[in-house]
């Protein structure tokens, strides 16, 4: 069962007259931390301004079993939810989620269509993608003052940077950064992880590891370098981002090897509000408000437009464009997470890693 918890609810910041009824809110399951100030201050605020529709945000560290316990027992109690495509994909095809039209989306500013105007893979059956997250590792530079780690290999040489290591108890990342450190090339790195050879490369690379912490909460690896617990962390960019701009942390992010995932909007099956979710989704991924997402937190748009229209962070003046993983000097040597192999191989592939490296069962794990 999924860890829930309400963040916040926001009130209509428009003035309803006494005779009319009050909107009903819009329940959004999400992400906590820094990406959910983001999306309060960039979305949820403007939608409830906008439309004076309230929106209760709930906090999950990612995960499906609380989505199908709820379907199960016919009490869903979101409208709408923010999840990874891989995921999506999954709840999809368990019958989970909600069908989802292109044709609610908005065309770009310039009139260019929606489908023409998202990334490619944006659109898909029961999920439309509105940000581009990478999982990617930080250190502390005051760890190593001499030579620091340039390549994903550095995350596994402990005699060079020396030092306790933090990654998500989850097969997928660990798996593909194992393989990247034996020099195996990107586009080669789903084939090798379909032989046995190329599983046991990289369990074998990840049980090498000394003085490794598993982490499945979203903000657990921010909090463990902070603390001086490990010198390196696996995590997602928006919250390192987060602890280096606005917390000061000595943290360095290593983009070698980013491995890039798309975050979806996703309708549970089942769920109620149908028109004011539709409304939500359409003002959401508009190329203006996708904007207004990646200035405050770097996860890059699915709309080609917003990427375009990407300047400054309002409060500190950082150029936010260099800190988006699609910028191309950060995706030089990035993975595209293949979530077609995931969705075929997640259960064999979890059984390996657990296997391996621990005798417990998994969680769910974390997301951004």
């Amino acid at each position: 069962m999924l860890a829930l918890g309400l963040i916040v609810a926001f009130s209509p910041l428009t003035q309803a007259s006494d005779d009319a009824p009050a909107a009903e809110p819009l329940d959004i399951l999400s992400w906590g931390g820094a990406y959910a100030r983001a999306q309060r201050r960039a979305l949820f605020a403007p939608f409830t301004r906008a439309t004076g529709i309230p929106i209760r945000v709930h906090s999950y560290n990612g995960g499906l079993s609380g989505l199908r316990e709820a379907v199960s027992s016919g009490k869903v109690p979101w409208n709408l939810i923010d999840m990874r495509r891989s995921q999506a994909r999954t709840g999809c095809a368990e019958g989970l989620l909600q069908p989802l039209s292109p044709e609610i989306l908005a065309p770009s500013p310039q009139g260019t269509p929606a489908k023409r105007d998202f990334i490619d893979g944006a659109l898909n059956r029961c999920s439309i993608t509105h940000s581009v997250f990478a999982t990617v590792v930080a250190y502390r530079r005051d760890a190593f003052p001499g030579q620091r780690p340039t390549s994903i290999a550095d995350l596994f040489d402990q005699e060079r940077f020396p030092g306790p290591r933090a990654l998500q108890r989850d097969p997928a990342v660990n798996l593909e950064w194992a393989l990247l450190s034996y020099g195996v090339p990107e586009q080669e790195v789903y084939r090798l992880l379909s032989t046995r050879r190329g599983l046991s490369l990289a369990l074998k690379r990840l049980n090498g590891l000394t003085d490794l912490r598993w982490w499945q909460a979203g903000d657990t690896p921010v909090r463990l370098l902070a603390e001086n617990q490990v010198v390196m962390a696996s995590g997602y960019n928006g919250r390192f981002f987060d602890a280096i701009v606005n917390r000061g942390l000595p943290l360095e992010i290593l983009w070698d090897g980013q491995v890039q995932e798309h975050e979806v909007w996703a309708v549970p099956k089942g769920a109620g509000q149908s028109e004011n979710t539709r409304e939500f989704i359409r003002f959401a991924t508009s190329t203006e408000r996708q904007t207004a997402l990646a200035q405050l937190i770097p996860y890059g748009p699915s709309r080609r437009s917003a990427t375009r229209q990407i300047t400054t962070h309002p409060d500190s003046g950082v150029d936010m464009r260099l800190h988006i993983p699609t910028h191309p000097l950060n995706a030089k040597h990035a993975v595209t997470k293949d979530v077609n192999w995931y969705a075929r191989t997640h259960t064999r592939i979890s059984e390996y890693f657990q296997e391996a490296l621990f005798d417990d069962p998994p969680g769910d794990s974390g997301d951004p």
